[in-house]
């Protein structure tokens, strides 16, 4: 299958970037039954043509890519993978929209591995709405230019609309009432002015569909709807969930349990994002959660006018990312893991 893409080897500075997951399709299980590429896979934007109708295959199942991410793809693929080959070239292609009977649109991402000849090795698809086995989806859109922007959205943590945040003083503001230069109180460092402040509206689906932590649950005073990566900051004062030592930073999607943590899935979501000079814990309905870190996938969400502070803000992010105190999902994957941090948390 012949396709230009650039090629290269992986550096030791690459090898050893931390690494993320993405649990995708290979392009092979998503196939047109109707159209001018009848039998075909989904391939990358220059073979699609539109209008084409697909099937996902009721044996298809999603698996784990890992890859290490930069702020413009090429992306690698990780050593600890499942699917592909480790450090081989892996291109963010295109954005693709489906339209199911119902009219519903779904968004995926096409993601191409490159061999050493830079020829194309394999081809996986990232839905960010779930896709449903023998339902017939009409391809009604190819969007190469927006393909970052929506993989970058995905990993920005984010405080949905009307969130109160702690600030300075003590008051409590809501999140879309914040402007730049605004001092915010936060768990390290005290009082930290706001840098940038950013604001996205999506379809509350898929990977875009945030999460609901019920009052109370976290000893928060409200309701509090964040992002689904979005990392919670738990001190714990006995160790009930096991994990070894009293500061811990969880993902909110890692918690959901289908009562006091939940999914909220449908409508339009609004995400505000708060970025400091350090990665920072601040405090949001009373309990402590993060701020947005700039890292290798992140930095691509900024404005282009703040691409000359980057160059400060950078080294201050990466000695101030939390990263070892996140608890991999596997400690949490029980019903009572938000009980148990309640209890550890708790006087």
């Amino acid at each position: 299958m012949p396709l230009e893409f650039s090629k290269g080897a992986m550096s030791q500075t690459e090898a050893y970037r931390p690494s993320q997951s993405l649990s995708v399709y290979r392009a092979e299980g998503l196939r047109v039954v109707n159209g001018a590429n009848l039998g075909d896979g989904l391939s990358f934007a220059e073979e699609l043509v539109l209008d084409d109708i697909y099937r996902l295959s009721p044996l298809a199942a999603q698996a784990r890519l890992r890859i290490i991410p930069s702020s413009t793809p090429p992306f690698r693929v990780a050593m600890d993978t499942d699917l592909g080959s480790p450090g081989a070239e892996l291109h963010l292609d295109c954005c693709v929209t489906f339209m199911s009977g119902d009219g519903k649109t779904t968004e995926c991402l096409v993601l191409v591995e490159t061999d050493d000849r830079g020829d194309v090795a394999d081809i996986y698809v990232l839905p960010l709405a779930p896709l449903q086995p023998r339902a017939d989806y009409a391809l009604v859109g190819v969007n190469e230019d927006i393909a970052l922007q929506r993989f970058v959205q995905v990993a920005c943590v984010s405080f949905t609309k009307g969130t109160m945040i702690t600030l300075a003083s003590g008051a409590q503001r809501p999140v879309e009432e914040l402007q730049v230069g605004d001092k915010v109180l936060t768990r390290d460092d005290g009082p930290q002015e706001i840098r940038w402040l950013g604001h996205t509206t999506s379809r509350a689906v898929g990977a875009f569909a945030p999460i609901c932590i019920k009052a109370g649950t976290l000893h928060n005073t409200g309701d509090l709807i964040v992002s689904p990566d979005h990392r919670l900051f738990i001190y714990q004062r006995r160790d009930h969930l096991g994990a070894g030592r009293s500061e811990l930073l969880v993902r909110a999607r890692h918690l959901v349990n289908g009562d006091t943590i939940r999914r909220l899935d449908g409508g339009f979501v609004e995400y505000y994002q708060m970025l400091f000079d350090h990665h920072q814990i601040i405090y949001a309905e009373g309990i402590a959660a993060e701020s947005m870190l700039i890292d290798t996938r992140t930095r691509a969400a900024l404005p282009e006018e703040l691409s000359d502070k980057l160059t400060q803000l950078i080294p201050g992010h990466r000695s101030s990312d939390h990263r070892a105190l996140e608890v991999q999902e596997a400690l949490l994957r029980r019903p009572d893991a938000a009980e148990l941090l309640r209890k550890s948390s708790g006087s």
